[in-house]
C-alpha cells in the first residue's frame, strides 16, 4: 500500500498532480473516471486518494466513490477536490469521511501540505493496528505440567483451522492468553486479533461498539467487526452479551456480514471468531439468557483451560517468568522464590488463578528489600496451616476438631495437595514427604485418597465411600 490514486476527469489535472507528488517521491496512478479509479481500487489498495467530485461520462461521482471506499476500506485517507466548491458539498465530503476538501484552483503548497498530513496520518493508523497485531507478549504459553502440556497440544490442533474454539474455565486462568496462542500461531497471524471484553461494555453500546455506525453528523465510524475483517475477534465472556446483540452476531456467524448502526450499505467481513467463559452457559441457555443457537455456532471446538489448582507444579515457573518479565518491563528487582517459598505457594489458594499469582510476585517484587531470595514471610497469609515462628496457626473449623478426627482431616489434605503440586507422582511424593513409597500407599488407601487420569494429567482426589 504505497502509491497515491488521482482520479479526475481533466487529464491536465490529474497529469500536473502526478508529475507535482512524483517530484515529492511518491507512487502515484492515474484514473480518469469512476470506472477506471474502482478498477485501480480493487487491483491494489493505494495509500491515499485523491479525487474529484464532478467526473464526466463517469457511473459514479466522487461522493459515490468515497462513499464506498469509507465504506470498503475506512483506513485510506481521501482528500476531494472540486472547482466547483461550496460549503454544503465540503461539509458533505467530510461528513462521508473525507480527510480534507480542497477547491480549485488549488495552491500546490497546500496540497503537498495536506497529502503530507495524511499521508502521516495513515502511516500512524497503520502503525498502530500492527502494534496490536504484533502483540505477542501475551501470547506466550508458561507450563511444564502434564495438564498444561495436554492444554497447548489440544491448542496447537485448533491454529491452522477456521473453526470457531469456545475457551471454558475460571476466571483469570489464562483464557486470552490462549486464545492469543491460537492467533499467534495461525494463518491469520498477520492480520488484527481484536479482543471484546462483554462484561465492560454498556448494554446500550455494544451493537455500536460491535458494528460500527453511521451519522449524517459524523459520518462513517467503522466498528470491532471492521477491524477485525481477515483476523480473529474474540468475545472474552460472552455470556455477558445482551440477547438483542446475541441474535445480530449469530446472523454475522452465518453471512459474514452485517450493517452498521444508522446505515443501509451491508459491510462484508472475513473473520474467526474465539469465545470464552467462565460460566455454566448450559444453565445460561435453561434460565434464557443465553441462546442456545449462538452458543451452538461457537462451540465448535470446545477447550478447557484449567485454573491453578489443576497445574500446582505450573506455580514456580509461572512465578520464576513473571519475575523475569517485570524486571524487563519495570526495572523491578530480579530475585528468586526460595524452595520452602516455592511449596508454600504450589500448596496455596489461588481463587484468582494466574492473574492473582501475577499481582502477588509484582506486590512482592515493589515491596520487597529487593535483595537475596523470596521467603515465606513475604507471601500472604491464607486462612489455613501457615508457618510462623516454628508454630502451626490453625483455621477455625480444624481446632474444633478431636485430636484423632483433626489428624486424619490434616493428613488427608496435606497428602492431596503434595500429591497434586508434584502432578499426581506417588514417588516424587513420598520423598518430599519421607515416607516409603509403600507406607504412602497404605496411608492415602486408610485416607481414602485415590489418584487417576484426568484432563491428561494425573490428580488426587477423595474416593467417594460406597452406600
Amino acid at each position: 500500500m504505497s502509491h497515491i490514486l488521482i482520479t479526475d476527469d481533466e487529464r491536465d489535472i490529474r497529469e500536473l498532480i502526478g508529475d507535482i507528488l512524483k517530484d515529492e517521491g511518491y507512487e502515484v496512478r492515474l484514473a480518469a473516471n469512476s470506472e477506471e479509479c474502482i478498477q485501480s481500487v480493487t487491483e491494489a489498495r493505494p495509500a491515499l486518494m485523491i479525487l474529484d467530485i464532478w467526473l464526466k461520462d463517469s457511473n459514479m461521482d466522487g461522493i459515490d466513490i468515497l462513499k464506498k471506499v469509507k465504506r470498503d476500506m475506512p483506513e485510506v485517507p481521501v482528500v476531494i477536490i472540486s472547482g466547483h466548491g461550496n460549503i454544503e458539498i465540503a461539509v458533505a465530503a467530510i461528513k462521508q469521511g473525507a480527510y480534507d476538501f480542497i477547491e480549485k484552483p488549488f495552491n500546490i503548497d497546500q496540497l503537498t501540505v495536506v497529502i503530507s498530513r495524511a499521508m502521516e496520518t495513515s502511516r500512524l493508523r497503520r502503525e498502530n493496528s500492527e502494534l496490536r497485531r504484533k502483540d505477542v507478549s501475551t501470547s506466550e504459553m508458561i507450563g511444564v505440567s502434564a495438564t498444561f502440556k495436554a492444554l497447548k497440544s489440544q491448542l496447537e490442533k485448533v491454529t491452522k483451522s477456521n473453526s470457531r474454539v469456545m475457551l471454558t474455565g475460571p476466571a483469570g486462568a489464562g483464557k486470552e492468553v490462549a486464545a492469543r496462542y491460537i492467533h499467534a500461531n495461525s494463518n491469520r497471524a498477520s492480520a488484527p486479533f481484536i479482543s471484546v471484553n462483554s462484561a465492560s461494555i454498556a448494554p446500550d453500546r455494544m451493537e455500536e461498539v460491535l458494528f460500527g455506525r453511521e451519522s449524517g453528523e459524523r459520518g462513517i465510524e467503522p466498528g470491532l467487526l471492521e477491524e477485525a475483517n481477515g483476523g480473529i475477534l474474540y468475545f472474552d465472556e460472552i455470556a455477558e452479551m445482551p440477547l438483542g446483540t446475541q441474535s445480530k452476531i449469530l446472523r454475522v456467524l452465518v453471512d459474514q456480514q452485517f450493517q452498521r448502526v444508522g446505515g443501509t450499505d451491508k459491510v462484508n467481513v472475513d473473520i474467526r471468531v474465539i469465545s470464552s467463559t467462565n460460566r455454566d452457559l448450559q444453565a445460561d441457555i435453561a434460565a434464557g439468557t443465553f441462546r442456545q443457537e449462538l452458543y451452538h455456532r461457537l462451540n465448535v471446538v470446545p477447550v478447557h483451560v484449567p485454573g491453578l489448582q489443576e497445574r500446582r507444579e505450573d506455580i514456580p515457573v509461572l512465578a520464576e517468568h513473571f519475575i523475569q518479565s517485570f524486571n524487563a518491563t519495570q526495572g523491578l528487582p530480579q530475585r528468586d522464590f526460595s524452595g520452602e517459598a516455592q511449596a508454600l505457594m504450589q500448596t496455596m489458594d489461588w481463587p484468582g488463578n494466574i492473574r492473582q499469582l501475577k499481582n502477588v510476585v509484582e506486590r512482592i517484587l515493589i515491596m520487597g528489600d529487593g535483595s537475596g531470595p523470596i521467603d515465606v514471610k513475604e507471601l500472604p497469609q491464607q486462612d489455613s496451616v501457615m508457618p510462623d515462628e516454628g508454630r502451626v496457626v490453625l483455621s477455625g473449623g480444624l481446632a474444633t476438631l478431636p485430636l484423632r478426627e483433626a489428624r486424619e482431616l490434616f493428613e488427608r489434605e496435606y497428602l492431596l495437595t503434595q500429591i497434586n503440586r508434584f502432578g499426581g507422582n506417588i514417588s516424587r511424593t513420598a520423598t518430599f514427604v519421607g515416607m516409603e513409597r509403600s507406607a504412602l500407599h497404605r496411608k492415602l488407601k486408610s485416607l481414602g485418597v485415590v489418584t487417576a487420569n484426568k484432563a491428561g494429567a494425573r490428580v488426587a482426589y477423595i474416593e467417594d465411600p460406597v452406600d
